[in-house]
């Protein structure tokens, strides 16, 4: 069969999978479900000997291919092929011959936010997400994540991509430049095409606020920048205190003097700071497409709801315009573990903020530190009713390394020794209580015990705040202590990552009564 009558079947559904041989005798495994067709030709990822190749094949003379960084090959008369490597200057190409390989605003849909600090887990993130019903974020991470993971936004969409393209992806994903606290940050996302930027003005909230006496309100009060805020004091006196605020049929805020002087303090630099950040944001996109994402969520006080209501109805008055925001709630979310706290009272003011926001919006709420939160998805999923976002990230890390326990022990022995040597410095930026005394070293652990770490609230921490000098340490010849060790476990051993991978975000989605068959 010719190489153009392998691309037909392929393209009448005759056949999911093919190989094809190039004259130069290599051969190329072909999924059905990857292939992007385009007038004259199609693209699609494919696998040359076990590793990833891109193939672009032109069946009549448009000079498509020649747009792509490859071996030009005529394969026989009238079909000619490029095999290309995953690299940028394909994926850019692939993003504008390819819509569905382009991020795109995702609204007020249910979402699901995917972080990918290693940059190989977006096919198993979309399967896992497959007929779930939530929007996928598929190209998430901050600037803080792309810092210790060295990584550039180009490299973080050009993964989404590839994955998108090998998975034969045709709905909405998103790309989300998270936690933005500078303009600078905005310009660099912007740029490599990022749709969703969240801003987090958490430098700007002033968490002694909550207990601070009257008159230390009213001073700081008289000092917040109400020029930015298109404001004056007694302005905001007159409009808030000692009112009663109808939200909703079910809900009322009453506002004392005391408590609007607390937010206004509390809150008041982070609402202006939001509002330039987001003048910004729209200035540097211009007629491009994006959307917004507003998190106070990493705070040590908690978000009340007269807060929340504060602070989105200021906002809207101030012209922002979002589709989620993330308040500080109540209990502990701390990183890659389970809900800490009394999920009665975390339901009871989930339903006031889930009120706010349909009052206010409608936006979604936002869960962040999001990953493994299974109490609070049950609670959610309860509920049923109310847009919603989670975001997660460090907990595919985590599958990444269970995968490496099961399947190359002497390998993750290393990283958990390394990881447990510089817990207690690296903690020191994230919200986590892991104690390491609770954490055996590596020679004290068997087989079983290594997989079971995984299902330890302390080890899970001290393996999850680590990740960065994990990936980025070198020897004293520059070679990598563990990155290029660790990707070629998980190549050698990606079903059994994938399989976990995906196991692992259906547990994530399944309260959320989502359904859908891996795929």
């Amino acid at each position: 069969m010719s190489f153009r009558d392998i691309v037909g079947t392929l393209r009448n559904g005759e056949t999911k999978t093919a190989e094809l041989t190039l004259p130069s005798g290599a051969s190329l495994e072909v999924d059905q479900r990857s292939i992007h067709w385009f007038n004259g030709g199609a693209l699609m990822v494919v696998r040359e000997k076990g590793r990833r190749r891109l193939l672009v094949v032109e069946l009549e003379k448009s000079g498509v291919a020649r747009r792509f960084s490859g071996e030009m090959t005529e394969v026989e008369p009238g079909v000619t092929a490029c095999v290309g490597n995953l690299n940028h200057g394909n994926a850019v190409v692939v993003r504008e011959f390819c819509e569905a390989a382009r991020p795109r605003p995702l609204g007020l849909a249910d979402s699901f936010g995917l972080g990918d600090r290693l940059g190989i887990a977006g096919p198993a993130h979309l399967r896992a997400m497959r007929g779930t019903g939530f929007k996928v974020v598929l190209a998430q991470q901050s600037i803080r994540e792309l810092e210790r993971t060295e990584r550039t936004p180009d490299e973080v969409m050009d993964a989404a991509t590839w994955a998108v393209l090998e998975e034969g992806w045709i709905e909405a994903w998103g790309a989300d430049a998270d936690h933005l606290k500078s303009p600078a940050d905005v310009e660099l996302m912007a740029a490599a095409g990022f749709t969703m930027f969240t801003v987090d003005p958490g430098d700007h909230v002033v968490d002694a606020a909550d207990t601070m006496s009257i008159e230390e309100l009213q001073e700081a009060a008289s000092c917040l920048p109400w020029s930015d805020l298109e404001d004056t004091l007694g302005a905001v006196l007159r409009r808030f205190s000692r009112k009663v605020i109808r939200v909703g049929p079910d809900l009322e805020l009453a506002a004392s003097e005391e408590d609007v002087l607390r937010g206004w303090v509390k809150y008041g630099a982070s609402l202006a700071h939001t509002a330039k950040m987001y003048r910004h944001i729209a200035s540097t996109m211009g007629e491009r497409p994006f959307e917004v994402e507003v998190s106070v969520d990493e705070t040590a006080s908690v978000t009340s709801p007269f807060e929340h209501w504060l602070v989105a109805s200021e906002l809207r008055r101030l012209g922002v315009e979002w589709v989620g925001l993330a308040p500080r709630f109540v209990g502990d979310f701390e990183k890659g573990i389970d809900y800490r706290g009394d999920l009665s009272i975390f339901r009871k003011e989930y339903l006031k903020h889930l009120a706010i926001a349909e009052d206010q919006g409608p936006y979604k709420i936002s869960i962040h530190s999001g990953s493994d939160k299974f109490g609070v998805y049950r609670v959610i999923g309860e509920i049923g009713k109310g847009g919603v976002h989670v975001k997660t990230a460090g907990t595919s890390y985590l599958e990444a390394l269970r995968t490496v326990a099961a399947c190359e022990p002497t390998l993750f022995r290393e990283i958990l020794d390394f990881s447990r040597s510089l817990y207690e410095h690296e903690r020191r930026t994230y919200h986590v209580s892991a104690e390491l005394e609770r954490v055996p070293a590596a020679a004290d652990l068997q087989g079983s015990e290594l997989r079971a770490l995984f299902d330890d609230d302390d080890a899970r921490q001290v393996l999850h705040v680590t990740f960065g000098r994990v990936l980025t340490d070198r020897d004293a010849t520059g070679e990598y202590l563990f990155k290029d060790r660790l990707l070629a476990a998980l190549d050698n051993h990606e079903k059994e990552h994938f399989e976990n991978l995906v196991a692992h975000f259906r547990r994530h989605t399944a309260p959320f009564g989502a359904g859908g068959e891996a795929q």
